[in-house]
């Protein structure tokens, strides 16, 4: 089975519709609600895998298919479709990934009374997701963007009735406008400077390469190319989404939200799209390198700011005691690892790496709903313990999560993917500073997931709701059963000795391996030790002595209490932005309060008061002077008339009497005037 571009769009078609359905359902209809996002997305997982093939046919083309959406002037702004195998093995993941997600949550959220609406957030994400992969047009790309942002406030708000998850939603929606408003200008900078947002075009697509040397021949200001310019606006949109520093302090607030969101959110979608950008405008990322050899600025702060957020979210990590809090600080490192990979040049290496991330951590999640379902919603680690026996379907493939996103070597496949960008980075001729972090995080990463198996699943319980539990019925644990195969068999695909996946995302029909113990030998036999490290270090502060008691103090806390209390704290970056940047955005909401409700409304209220008096002016001036002189006039006026009138009495016999008067007094005149 095949599908081309022109129907590609079937893919987020579906599951939209399924949310538009389920959106006019009735409250109580959760079983049809869930059935049909179920089944919309299974759906939409059958036409990737034939995009797939498609793609994979001729995995050097890009496909497209683009239309006018409406006319402007005398032009029309056209959207677009794009197939190719980045476009293809992410709906494939999406859509796989997403439905075991969906199955899971028919038995997490069986009880909910709100189960449709969570269905219909659940469905919206998803299509809002796979628009974004399959646009051909960076204007659809963010009008899908937007909506991914908006499920994930409905989704991490979804418990609305709890204050922490109506702040976590409020926190997540507000922190990724700020990126998204860098994103919105490099996207207004990109159709200003070439009067298209079409990724492909027939060569005058922003990807193509007689746009890349316009936009890298173009300076803006201090040596700094347009295309450089914009690739950063394009960035902050991506570091929002992706909880890159200083942006991460959202995404472990998202824990509030149901485990399957957390799921969701943090494995295939919503922080994944912050990557996948990255990785599709990556020609526009690195083209000044591609044209001049020089060092890219923008791929060199993507590198450095992955490297600070793989540490930063590893660290912080390793002195948490939420469950779901160490796996969402686990994300924001992984993401850190994928961009670090975007900047150092290997943008195959960050995709393959959230391939398996998907997989691996979507397990890791819903094995945490599992455990958190089981225990009546207990979620602090120190309340659990001994799990282990009593839910041995969710240990098991748990331990495949924690040792894939640790990199043990050989079979779990975030040992390769993980591999791949240490390689990537060790090679970067900038700097190797980003490569010894990366190294780093790789110690902690084993270190806190192995604290977090033995204080869950090993020892004895430590609370009355560890001591009762029993292991999730079938619809939560065959989706980890599933997940936690793909977590071993995806690595298979891009081993050094068979890098099948890479070859194909490169767009090349063949595959050209080296063995795995050649070239790099060194670097991986490191990479293996350091590995190592982590999870003796682990063992020796938490499976050697395994916690009895809830209220014991952590061996690292006794160790070094300072230290682990930063580290529970976050470091302080939320007190630091509520004493900064909080505050400076509340004296600017009271400085425009007070200029609008006394100099803005001031200056009104005189307006008003002076058109108000002038009003007065004008109706005295109309009605006293030019009305009243006016009345007076006609009055002297009139009064003349009637007196004048008196005299044209139209009597004959009058006129003769008063001529003959006037006749006698004006001859008496002349005689008296004569005599004299």
């Amino acid at each position: 089975m095949s599908l081309s571009v022109q129907n590609i769009w079937l893919i987020p078609a579906l599951p939209l519709v399924a949310a538009a359905i389920t959106a006019l359902l009735p409250r109580g209809a959760r079983r049809l609600a869930s059935a049909l996002a179920i089944g919309a997305l299974a759906l939409s997982f059958l036409l990737s895998c034939g995009a797939l093939v498609t793609a994979l046919a001729d995995p050097a083309a890009h496909a497209v298919a683009n239309f006018a959406w409406f006319d402007l002037g005398a032009t029309a702004v056209r959207l677009g479709w794009l197939l190719d195998p980045l476009t293809a093995f992410m709906c494939v993941m999406v859509t796989f990934v997403g439905t075991l997600i969906f199955v899971f949550s028919t038995g997490y959220m069986a009880e909910d009374a709100n189960a449709k609406q969570f269905f219909c957030f659940l469905s919206l994400f998803a299509a809002a997701m796979l628009g974004l992969i399959v646009a051909n047009s960076l204007l659809l790309l963010f009008v899908s963007w937007e909506l991914v942002g908006l499920a994930s406030y409905l989704l991490i708000g979804f418990w609305f009735h709890k204050p922490a998850a109506a702040a976590a939603a409020k926190k997540a929606f507000i922190t990724t406008r700020i990126g998204d408003l860098g994103f919105l200008l490099g996207l207004v900078w990109l159709y200003d400077a070439r009067g298209t947002l079409l990724l492909f075009d027939g060569g005058a697509g922003i990807l193509e390469l007689t746009s890349l040397h316009v936009l890298s021949s173009t300076l803006v200001g201090g040596g700094l190319a347009a295309s450089t310019a914009i690739g950063l606006l394009l960035f902050c949109g991506a570091a929002g989404k992706s909880g890159q520093f200083p942006l991460h302090v959202w995404l472990p607030d998202a824990m509030e939200g149901p485990t399957p969101v957390s799921a969701l959110i943090h494995a295939a979608t919503m922080v994944a799209a912050g990557v996948f950008l990255m990785a599709r405008v990556y020609p526009l990322m690195a083209v000044d390198q591609v044209l001049s050899g020089v060092p890219v600025h923008a791929l060199t702060i993507v590198a450095f700011i992955g490297a600070i957020t793989a540490l930063l979210g590893a660290c912080i990590a390793v002195a948490q005691n939420d469950l779901k809090r160490v796996l969402a600080f686990s994300t924001v490192s992984q993401l850190g690892y994928m961009m670090l990979a975007i900047g150092v040049g290997s943008w195959v290496a960050a995709i393959f790496h959230l391939l398996t991330h998907a997989f691996f951590k979507a397990l890791l999640f819903l094995g945490a709903g599992s455990v958190i379902h089981a225990v009546h919603h207990e979620q602090d680690m120190r309340q659990l313990g001994g799990l282990r026996g009593k839910m041995k379907v969710t240990f098991l493939t748990f331990a495949v999560g924690m040792m894939a996103l640790s990199g043990v070597p050989f079979l779990f496949s975030g040992f390769w993917s993980k591999e791949g960008i240490l390689h990537a980075a060790h090679a970067w001729d900038v700097s190797h500073l980003p490569f010894y972090i990366g190294l780093a995080a790789v110690v902690l990463t084993a270190f806190y997931m192995t604290r977090l198996v033995f204080e869950v699943f090993f020892g004895q319980p430590r609370s009355p709701a560890a001591e009762h539990a029993h292991e999730s019925p079938a619809a939560l644990t065959v989706p980890l059963v599933l997940l936690a195969i793909g977590a071993v068999a995806l690595g298979f695909l891009g081993t050094p000795a068979w890098p099948w996946l890479q070859a194909k995302l490169l767009g090349e029909t063949e595959v050209h391996g080296h063995p795995i113990f050649g070239e790099g030998t060194g670097l991986m036999m490191l990479s293996i030790l350091l590995v190592g490290a982590g999870l003796a270090l682990g063992w020796w502060l938490y499976g050697r002595k395994l916690r009895t008691t809830a209220t014991a103090r952590d061996p690292l806390e006794v160790a070094v209490p300072g230290v682990f209390a930063a580290l529970a704290a976050r470091l302080g970056f939320d007190e630091l932005y509520a004493a900064t940047l909080f505050r400076v955005n509340d004296a600017v909401a009271f400085l425009a309060d007070f200029l609008d409700r006394w100099v803005w409304a001031g200056v009104v209220r005189g307006l008003a008061a002076l058109g108000r008096w002038v009003g007065v002016m004008n109706l005295d001036t109309d009605e006293q002077i030019i009305n009243g002189g006016f009345d007076r006039t006609s009055a002297a006026v009139r009064t003349s008339g009637r007196a004048y009138s008196r005299a044209q009495t139209g009597d004959a016999h009058g006129y003769l009497l008063t001529i003959a008067v006037g006749f006698v007094v004006l001859v008496v005149l002349l005689v008296i005037g004569g005599a004299r």
